[in-house]
């Protein structure tokens, strides 16, 4: 019998009732009763579930059950977080983020231009691809704005002033994001989800 079997049927919990107060699939806790080791996240998960230390679940589990793609998926799963987590070069992102300024009056070439950046440099990363959102909302926003300020007739000196207060706009973006990543290694302006 697992840890982990054990542990569940001294707490009077099925393996649905865990699955459901850890958050992990029953399917998950199946394979790990059959002998899967589990790691990270999924340790993490039971252990707080059933209220113990984590390392309660690794005395005594078998390991030879565990079938090889699984170890193999959740080690590459755990090696791909580890690695977006350490690849992270803060000077990379901030330069990345400031390509974008070089061409904020070419508003395809100020998303472009960090995109091919982010492959070059190797900064695939959380980041950079909010940079690059952000990026391409403002793209999209910038034209919609204009139209709106010519549509409402303001008159044809307020056209230039629309025209530099929406690429200003951009350059604070910019600027404001990079004074975040030197002090707190985040963006200030980013949006809750990525675009690419």
């Amino acid at each position: 019998m697992s840890k982990l079997k054990a542990i569940r049927e001294q707490k009077n919990l099925t393996q649905e009732e865990l699955s459901e107060k850890s958050k992990i699939s029953v399917r998950t806790i199946q394979r790990i009763e059959s002998g899967t080791v589990p790691k990270g996240h999924t340790r993490r998960a039971l252990a707080q579930a059933l209220e113990i230390e984590e390392s309660g679940l690794m005395e005594d589990l078998p390991q030879a059950a565990a079938p090889a793609e699984t170890v193999e998926m959740e080690e590459g799963i755990e090696e791909r977080i580890e690695e977006e987590t350490v690849s992270i070069n803060y000077s990379y992102v901030k330069i990345i983020n400031l390509s974008s300024l070089l061409f904020t009056l070419l508003p395809p070439l100020n998303i472009l231009v960090p995109l091919l950046l982010m492959f070059t440099m190797k900064q695939k990363n959380n980041l950079v691809r909010q940079i690059i959102s952000v990026q391409m909302i403002w793209t999209v926003m910038a034209p919609v704005i204009f139209m709106l300020g010519i549509f409402l007739k303001l008159g044809k000196q307020f056209t230039p002033i629309l025209m530099i207060l929406i690429v200003l706009s951009n350059v604070f973006i910019i600027l404001r994001n990079a004074s975040e990543i030197d002090r707190n290694k985040k963006l200030y302006f980013c949006l809750k989800f990525s675009m690419i």
